[in-house]
């Protein structure tokens, strides 16, 4: 959704939906944390119903597990399973910034350039990393918002399953990240859709590289599959 749009009425499912969803990106809710539904009803001014059908939702798509003995928890993200992700998301978000470079307006491209800069002024200032984080992510959804809303659906649909308990944008990488978005940036100036979809597969695997060679932006259960590895 562009900057200052009216998004449609919700309804309570939805909107406690949409809440647990930001919660868990946020790292309010953390990986392997029991949900208390009725905590969630009285923070979200719900009633426990809207709360049990929406954990239903998540549950389906992948982002909350449910045992019948211990209930609902965020699901622990495992360092394969990043990878995977990693990987889905360097092949639709390619196909989201080729879509965006095919169909820019002058209005998107001035919001994708301005989020640029902000970030870019930053990474110069040396801003925080949970800052830059965050930052980034206004980057890449200002260049998807320009593609198609079903496609912009599904990367954010694979955006919320990261549960993010750290940040691959610190001081010893922010720079060559945006570096990454620099030639994103002129690809999508040039309307160079080929160029924009590859500099983004590769933007999103160089990130998967980082956080894999840094033991400390790991997913939760990594130093344990390297003190028992897996047989080959």
């Amino acid at each position: 959704m562009t900057d200052g749009a009216i998004a449609p009425p919700q309804s309570r499912t939805a909107y406690v939906a949409d809440r647990i969803r930001r919660d868990v990106a946020s790292g309010e809710l953390r990986p392997g944390e029991l949900i208390k539904q009725t905590v969630l009803a009285k923070r979200y001014g719900v009633s426990p119903t809207p709360v049990r059908e929406a954990l239903r939702l998540l549950e389906a798509d992948g982002v909350v597990t449910y045992s019948p003995h211990r209930g609902a928890s965020v699901l622990e993200m495992t360092p394969d399973t990043a990878q995977d992700l990693y990987r889905l998301r360097a092949a639709s978000e390619a196909v989201a910034a080729g879509m965006a470079a095919e169909r820019m307006t002058p209005s998107g491209l001035a919001l994708v350039r301005d989020k640029h800069a902000l970030l870019d002024e930053a990474v110069r200032a040396g801003a925080d990393p949970a800052e830059l984080s965050v930052l980034n992510k206004d980057f890449h959804f200002a260049v998807y918002q320009q593609s198609s809303p079903i496609v912009l659906q599904y990367v954010e649909a694979l955006w919320v399953r990261f549960i993010p308990s750290s940040t691959i944008w610190t001081p010893a990488h922010a720079r060559e990240l945006q570096d990454d978005h620099d030639g994103i940036l002129d690809a999508l100036v040039r309307g160079d859709a080929e160029e924009a979809a590859r500099l983004t597969s590769a933007h999103i695997l160089h990130a998967a590289e980082i956080r894999d060679r840094e033991p400390g932006l790991r997913p939760a259960g990594d130093v344990e599959r390297e003190q028992f590895p897996a047989g080959r």
